[in-house]
């Protein structure tokens, strides 16, 4: 497989067995291995149970960091070339605004009533709030305003395919960050359509996104199969300077 993060959004299965079978032949797809040679696991940092916690795969000996996400008809699956975390989330504007969330810092409040759309603003910042607990471990036992996204609302007032339309079929590096911990990570989001906000943290690696829902159709183009971002640097303290 690459170098990079591979995450594949699909329509939803409806049953997290099914969900975990849409893993393990994605984990084999990508990696060109046979799905008999796939194991998906689940390891929790805390209890060290395996009935639960983030999962990682082994694919034909080798140790890979996956994570996937589900909401209202989406299944998102994602995995990296190596054993490191990753986390990927995928959500829906119209189930936040719902929700009525009291997730969100104040500076993630100011920003999302400054943008052109302040429910999607604050979907994103839930989307990578997940993502990056979900790469952290410790996932929602972490308060969620521990988290402060710094998103690019620019960037989200287009879905993917209007924003390809306007940049001539280029994708854009992310503009994105979040911090934790006294720490900026870079993380990628994508509006991929006016309903669905997909978020991936994976340490500034580059993500490839291959959007393959059943019902993804335009007037324009056929299925969009896929778009290559980066997210751009590493992890780095909020202070400034590198982190090793």
């Amino acid at each position: 497989m690459s170098d990079g993060v591979v995450v594949r959004v699909l329509s939803g299965r409806g049953s997290r067995a099914a969900d975990r079978e849409a893993l393990v032949a994605f984990v084999a797809d990508v990696t060109d291995t046979a799905a008999t040679r796939v194991r998906v696991v689940r390891r929790c940092p805390h209890c060290g149970a395996a009935d639960h916690g983030r999962p990682a795969a082994v694919a034909d000996g080798h140790d890979l960091g996956v994570s996937l996400s589900r909401t209202t008809g989406v299944l998102a699956l994602a995995v990296g070339p190596g054993p490191d975390m990753i986390g990927v989330d995928v959500e829906r504007p119209s189930r936040v605004a719902a929700a009525e969330l009291d997730a969100f810092t104040p500076g993630e409040r100011e920003r999302a009533a400054r943008s052109g759309s302040a429910a999607v603003h604050r979907t994103a910042c839930w989307a990578v709030k997940e993502a990056v607990l979900k790469r952290d471990g410790r996932g929602l036992r972490v308060d969620p305003t521990a988290v402060d996204a710094v998103l690019d609302h620019g960037m989200l007032d287009h879905t993917l395919l209007d924003h390809l339309d306007l940049h001539h079929g280029a994708s854009e590096p992310a503009r994105h960050t979040a911090r934790l911990d006294g720490l900026v990570h870079p993380v990628t989001v994508l509006r991929l359509d006016d309903d669905l906000v997909l978020a991936v943290a994976a340490g500034g690696v580059p993500v490839t996104v291959q959007d393959r829902r059943e019902t993804l159709v335009t007037d324009r183009r056929s299925l969009h199969r896929g778009v290559v971002l980066s997210p751009g640097e590493r992890p780095r303290p909020s202070g400034g300077g590198v982190v090793r």
